[in-house]
């Protein structure tokens, strides 16, 4: 009785095997047109993301350009430490990290602010007029919103000495004092980056129940309260599911924006020179191209860590709101 029973039961666990894969092979069936979209995809990432990656060697290496990378000497850690032991390691790191930091924190604010404004816009007109001047600047390239900034600040003709002459106060000589980047790069950014920042903070408040604002109406609630109590809460996951995302970049500059900008002038390094850029000046001259690739791998390492820890942050305090 008892091995009737349990052949019985392997001939269900196999039946129950063969309808599972006959279920598979199925659903590949029905999705394979989809499954050949990826394609495309999966050979850009690999060709372009995960090959390259045999590169990384370069950072442990004494590279010369008729040894090749396999035949380059091995130099082990020396090139972390040579950068990590020179004079400009801490300017670079400092301007590298505070400009991250400074640039989510702005960034998300002035992202929010903005499109609780857009959501107050009861004009469809007026709505797709502010959407569109202000997503417009996203798809500038930085060598034309450089060439906008020198105008603006070009220290004998430029718009704003202009202005400052007008009311009798001396023009300033804008790119011989790295003390005035420290706002111009912020600005910039955020005058370039807001405007489709914006654009998923505002599609979270479409989908709002407007019946929450309905009943705070009725309760007394004015607008003001009705952003603290309801439109904000419902932003919560969302911005912090971005700002986990972008805390990888903390470390990773916007290269355009720090080359562009201040025009790669010497004397505005102490404020303006970044990972990104020391990294391009070190590929153009070809002298420490070690070097280079060991500070490029040190970045990508503490982005992907950075962006691991947040996470694990978050899902300490909330599960719910973590990204993975």
């Amino acid at each position: 009785m008892l091995k009737g029973d349990s052949m019985s039961v392997l001939q269900k666990q196999e039946k129950r095997d063969v309808a599972k894969r006959a279920s598979k092979r199925k659903a590949f069936r029905e999705n394979a047109e989809l499954s050949v979209l990826l394609i495309p995809g999966i050979l850009y990432f690999l060709i372009f993301c995960y090959l390259p990656m045999i590169g990384i060697i370069v950072a442990f290496k004494d590279y010369r350009n008729n040894l090749g990378v396999f035949g380059s000497k091995w130099t082990g850690l020396k090139n972390f430490e040579f950068f990590f032991t020179s004079q400009d390691a801490v300017r670079i790191f400092r301007n590298t990290i505070g400009y991250g930091i400074a640039f989510i924190i702005l960034g998300l604010v002035c992202a929010v602010i903005v499109a609780l404004l857009l959501y107050e816009v009861r004009s469809r007109n007026c709505l797709k007029f502010y959407q569109t001047t202000m997503i417009l600047p996203h798809f500038l390239s930085w060598v034309i919103v450089g060439y906008i900034t020198y105008i603006l600040l070009e220290p004998n003709m430029g718009v704003i000495n202009k202005i400052l002459g007008i009311f009798g106060i001396e023009g300033l000589q804008w790119y011989s004092e790295p003390k005035y980047w420290i706002f111009i790069l912020p600005i910039v950014n955020i005058w370039k980056t807001v405007g489709l920042n914006c654009i998923m903070y505002y599609a979270a408040l479409m989908g709002v129940d407007k019946e929450l604002f309905e009943a705070a109406t009725l309760d007394g609630a004015g607008r003001f309260k009705q952003v603290i109590y309801i439109s904000l809460p419902m932003l919560v996951p969302l911005m912090i599911t971005l700002t986990i995302l972008h805390v990888g970049n903390v470390i990773r500059g916007d290269f355009g924006l720090f080359y562009t900008i201040p025009r790669d002038i010497g004397l505005l390094y102490p404020t303006t020179d970044i990972i990104d850029t020391y990294v391009y000046r070190g590929l153009r001259t070809g002298d420490d191209i070690g070097i280079t690739a060991a500070v490029g791998l040190f970045q990508s390492v503490v982005g992907f860590v950075m962006v691991v820890g947040t996470n694990l942050i978050v899902k300490k305090i909330n599960p719910e709101q973590s990204l993975f």
